[in-house]
């Protein structure tokens, strides 16, 4: 069984909602990736998402682009964030996620990307931008090495293109809960209740939220609904704003744990 899997059945059997958390893979540096990954694993992050740098990010709002940024100046390849892992898989048991747009994939070989990854211990491949009705090949060859292929499902989907999008994807459904690109709001949507019971009754598949999720009391506040909470952007932010300091992996740590704290029912939702 996928470790995607095999998280979220035993987050079930506990009661509990899975963290997803998110940084971009080379930012500040490749060589700190890791620490920024242990860190997270050791306060309370479930899943792990490695944003792959591309030029043009489409689905990226203005955080998550100056990241890929610094990371595409600082030469980072998707060869390199593969070989990252391989490196750090046998320190960190979580899943690890690649969320890559598929230029960098079909620039790598379809097969010989999957061969890589799932050698070096990924587990899932998010791609914004490939349409399932245009990733076949992609997915023959994820099926047949039980690498996650995990769809976003959007507001704006249809009902029978959700079921269509819960019925490939693989791991967990990832619902993008606002229309537009990633970044922290303040607010979250008013139907992403409703929205989410809707997903729910089309898939046994989990759904995991994301887009727009930045403090704990959000975070708490759609777990109560959603299988899991995906947080990004408020991450990469604290990277981008101590990445020169030491200290930078204590307080990314510090935040995913208040998160955690948040998900779990250590504050109350509406609170901060």
């Amino acid at each position: 069984m996928n470790r995607i899997n095999e998280t979220f059945a035993r987050l079930q059997r506990e009661g509990r909602k899975a963290l997803i958390t998110f940084i971009t893979a080379g930012d500040p540096s490749l060589d700190q990736t890791p620490a920024l990954v242990t860190a997270m694993a050791a306060n309370g992050a479930d899943i792990i998402e490695l944003g792959v740098p591309f030029s043009d990010p489409l689905a990226d709002g203005p955080t998550i682009q100056a990241a890929s940024m610094r990371s595409i100046h600082l030469g980072t390849t998707l060869r390199d964030i593969i070989a990252m892992v391989g490196e750090i898989r046998s320190r960190c048991p979580v899943p690890l996620v690649l969320m890559s747009y598929y230029n960098p994939i079909l620039v790598y070989g379809i097969d010989n990307f999957v061969a890589d990854a799932v050698v070096a211990g990924v587990n899932g491949v998010i791609i914004p931008d490939l349409p399932p009705e245009e990733g076949e090949h992609l997915r023959r060859e994820a099926e047949a090495r039980e690498l996650a292929l995990i769809q976003l499902v959007s507001p704006t989907s249809t009902p029978e293109r959700m079921a269509k999008l819960c019925r490939l994807s693989t791991g967990f459904v990832y619902y993008v809960m606002v229309t537009g690109i990633t970044g922290a709001r303040r607010e979250l949507p008013p139907a992403v209740a409703e929205s989410l019971q809707q997903l729910k009754s089309l898939t046994d598949t989990p759904i995991a939220a994301g887009f727009g999720i930045s403090t704990p009391a959000q975070a708490a506040e759609v777990g109560q609904y959603a299988d899991g909470v995906i947080v990004g952007s408020a991450l990469v932010k604290i990277v981008a704003e101590h990445g020169g300091e030491l200290d930078l992996p204590e307080r990314l740590g510090a935040f995913v744990h208040e998160l955690r704290l948040g998900l779990d029912g250590g504050v109350r939702v509406g609170g901060d």
